[in-house]
């Protein structure tokens, strides 16, 4: 008995020590007046200002066939047709610097991806804000290309699983290393207030590329009207864009498309003149976006068109990573594409049906009928694609939604082996989102 008091008096004089010390230690740490307060408080102050977020896309997906070519999450293995895959997990950290008048100064942003395919950096940017007229903002470093908006639009708030195969193809990764001033007004100065410009210069190539390899550089341009109240049901934003650029022209082989006998083929240009040259990438893009409130939550319309000339190679209309050499010229095609979506909320904002159209046309020069025609030594490049896709969207919590979207993929018919009807490439996914 003697020792069982013993113990329980050495836990209580134990407990209250400990109590004590760390009562003081609390103490020590709002006391200024302090080392460890000063310290602390220095802490606060800095890091207050910091924002992290992010966010994980756990899926699985079926295939109408094994092996297909997919911009539904990339491309399935040769003896797959169903997959789980983490298809994004990001970590995004802001910090934002403010002035003695509790302006903002400057922020920096860092955003990086993992998942079972690797680590890829996203973003690495900072950005500078004027604040005599609090007009103007100057960013530089790697980040989202200012074209368009389904490639500005984040892929945690987008409904449709992946942005369209347009989307993909011209802007891969949507990142790109450059500069950009933006006019972003943040006072009221009129009917200016509503509008956001940006003006960048960027390497061209994106960031799958390994550094860059030309001296041309592509000039962005877009202004866009941000969201504006029709009434007080109806919201509208819209915006335009431009891109200005190119690669250069390592060999004197130029190829575009032409007609020979009557039938439409690749033509070559094999002028001297064009050692060194530039083949261009030049868009034009208009998008708009219409949300209107309604008794269970919201209709929102949106549309974007992209029309122009892209440099490729003879299988594929993606931007060339690499220069081309010896008799593998660049091709210059004339393409268009667009897309469509429409989303309903269902009974409430929880719950989202999606509707969503799109194309890409990447020679709008040819029809399906003459590619791979006899004569004609047109490729799979020149395939147009239209996609319809439906979906629906469960808002579980906050923080959590589940997706389940169906991509019917249908493909031009030519005279391509392999190509001459529809491709059994349609992709079902389930999906769910953790974020934070």
């Amino acid at each position: 008995m003697r020792k069982l008091r013993l113990i329980v008096s050495c836990i209580l004089f134990l407990s209250f020590i400990s109590v004590k010390v760390h009562a003081q230690f609390l103490m020590d740490m709002v006391d200024t007046t302090k080392s460890m307060g000063r310290g602390m408080l220095g802490v606060y102050k800095k890091y207050d200002r910091i924002r992290i977020g992010g966010y994980i896309q756990p899926q699985f997906q079926i295939a109408s066939d094994k092996g297909i070519k997919s911009f539904e999450g990339g491309d399935f293995s040769p003896m797959v047709s169903n997959r789980f895959e983490l298809r994004r997990s990001r970590i995004r950290i802001d910090y934002v610097h403010f002035g003695g008048d509790g302006q903002p100064g400057v922020q920096f942003a860092f955003q990086f991806d993992a998942n079972e395919k690797g680590f890829t950096v996203r973003d690495v940017w900072g950005r500078i804000f004027e604040n005599k007229f609090k007009l103007f903002s100057f960013t530089t470093g790697m980040f989202a290309r200012p074209f368009g908006f389904e490639i500005n639009y984040s892929s945690s708030d987008r409904e449709s699983p992946e942005r369209g195969r347009m989307s993909q193809i011209l802007m891969k990764s949507e990142r790109d290393l450059g500069a950009m001033m933006s006019f972003d007004p943040r006072k009221n100065i009129g009917f200016l207030s509503n509008l956001k410009i940006d003006l960048g210069v960027f390497n061209g190539q994106g960031i799958v590329a390994n550094g860059d390899f030309d001296n041309i550089k592509d000039i962005i341009a877009r202004i866009s009207l941000k969201p504006v109240h029709l009434s007080e049901k109806i919201t509208f934003s819209a915006g335009t864009s431009t891109l200005q650029g190119g690669l250069l022209q390592n060999t004197k082989y130029s190829y575009n498309t032409g007609t020979v006998n009557g039938i439409k083929t690749t033509v070559v240009d094999s002028s001297a003149s064009n050692l060194y040259g530039k083949s261009p990438r030049i868009y034009y893009g208009a998008d708009a976006q219409l949300k209107i409130r309604n008794r269970v939550g919201f209709s929102e319309f949106r549309a974007e068109f992209i029309v122009g000339q892209q440099t490729g190679s003879s299988s594929s209309s993606e931007t060339p990573i690499t220069l081309l050499t010896g008799t593998d010229g660049y091709y210059v095609r004339k393409f268009n594409g667009a897309y469509f979506y429409y989303v309903q909320s269902l009974f409430s904002t929880k719950h989202q049906l999606v509707f969503k159209f799109d194309w890409y046309d990447p020679n709008s020069r040819v029809s399906g009928n003459e590619i791979g025609a006899p004569g004609s030594n047109l490729t799979v490049a020149n395939i147009r694609y239209n996609t319809v896709g439906l979906g629906y969207i469960w808002y579980i919590t906050e923080d959590v939604k589940l997706v389940v979207y169906y991509a019917r993929v249908m493909n031009e018919h030519t005279q391509l082996k392999g190509y001459t009807s529809d491709v059994r490439d349609d992709v079902m996914t389930f999906r769910m989102q953790f974020r934070f």
